[in-house]
């Protein structure tokens, strides 16, 4: 199993370069940030991953742009892959996305990920005037557009959302951006495994080790068994090695860790009494207690 470092309600951003430095000499796989475009400070939208559809952060919470970050900490690190986890894609449109992800990818030796879901919030698709119930139709679009435009070629397009002629994007990433997509509903599964990866959202063992097969039962459907994907494992209780041995072997898994961060799903174990998480030491601490801890355990590697 590897891991990663998410970056969630962390909100110390002057510390993430340092983060992902130390990320990459502990030897975690990557780091990844959320996103959102803008934020309402009024919300009647239930937030679909805790008990009571309550969100987790304060409406300060910051949200740097996710590109420039992912950037910043790429080159800053040699190996360290980077990811959005999630970008709100379907609230941009396709020039924006693919010039953006273009150009992380390039500064970081095609280490950047694009991770997506069709969003959550609809205060948010209010303010940019797309209606929600479009979401999902308008994102496998914006994904669709992308993977075109970053192809350097000169591309034409007519569809539901987007029409646009003999266009060309330069400079492109010199290998394809790995697309990976967030969420558990149906559309999100087909999606997920249309593309390159899952985004895991918070389950136990037992829901996620089903939904997990599932993906590979429609990567079969859709012909992609044997092709490369990835699986992003989001427990809301310890891993097992019996969970672990029990995946599909044609996936290539890793886990989203939150060493310093307590969220709705658990305590930040890994942050001692009486540190205090937001001085940069202790977040250090935190993700060396963490590898230790899984290394005691056989389940880092």
């Amino acid at each position: 199993m590897k891991y990663w470092i998410s970056l969630v309600n962390t909100t110390e951003v002057n510390q993430f370069v340092d983060i992902a430095k130390k990320a990459e000499e502990l030897g975690y796989d990557g780091i990844a940030v959320p996103d959102h475009l803008v934020y309402p400070t009024r919300i009647d939208t239930p937030y679909p991953y805790t008990a009571d559809g309550k969100v987790w952060w304060p409406n300060d919470n910051p949200w740097p742009d996710p590109w420039v970050t992912l950037t910043a900490m790429g080159v800053a690190t040699t190996h360290l892959r980077v990811a959005t986890n999630i970008y709100i894609a379907a609230l941009r449109e396709p020039f924006t996305v693919a010039r953006a992800v273009a150009a992380t990818a390039l500064f970081t030796d095609n280490r950047a990920i694009l991770g997506v879901s069709a969003g959550w919030l609809k205060e948010e698709f209010d303010l940019m005037n797309i209606a929600m119930k479009d979401r999902g139709r308008r994102l496998d679009e914006v994904l669709d557009c992308v993977k075109e435009l970053n192809t350097g070629k000169e591309t034409s397009h007519k569809g539901e959302f987007f029409e646009y002629s003999n266009v060309i994007m330069s400079p492109v990433p010199t290998k394809p951006v790995p697309v990976w997509v967030g969420g558990a509903s149906k559309p999100a599964l087909r999606r997920a495994a249309a593309n390159d990866g899952w985004l895991g959202v918070p389950m136990n063992l037992k829901d996620l080790a089903a939904t997990i097969a599932r993906l590979f039962e429609l990567r079969h459907e859709n012909g992609k068994y044997d092709e490369p994907f990835e699986v992003s494992v989001s427990a809301m209780e310890a891993l097992t090695p019996e969970f672990i041995d029990s995946l599909d072997p044609a996936g290539k898994y890793f886990s989203s860790v939150l060493p310093w961060t307590p969220s709705p799903w658990g305590p930040a174990f890994w942050v001692k009494e009486g540190e205090d998480h937001t001085q940069l030491e202790v977040k250090f601490k935190a993700m060396e207690r963490f590898k230790e801890m899984m290394i005691s355990m056989g389940l880092w590697g």
